[in-house]
């Protein structure tokens, strides 16, 4: 199991997190998406199938990729 704490500069409210938890939620393996909206911190926990890269790839496809 994978887990992994980020930030999402382009969260500002509640449906920018539903809309993440949603994308992120529907994949195979993704197993937890926790979001802190205040500080815009997302956490992820994922086994295979699940990849960091398609992660943030579905992120970026999405309008919400994560920080440099």
């Amino acid at each position: 199991m994978n887990e992994k704490t980020f930030v999402v500069p382009n969260i500002s409210c509640g449906h920018c997190a539903l809309a993440i938890k949603n994308e992120l939620g529907d994949q195979p393996g993704i197993d937890v998406v926790d979001i802190d909206s205040a500080t815009k911190q997302v956490t992820v926990r994922w086994d295979d199938p699940a990849s960091w890269d398609g992660i943030v790839e579905s992120l970026k496809e999405i309008g919400y990729p994560p920080a440099a």
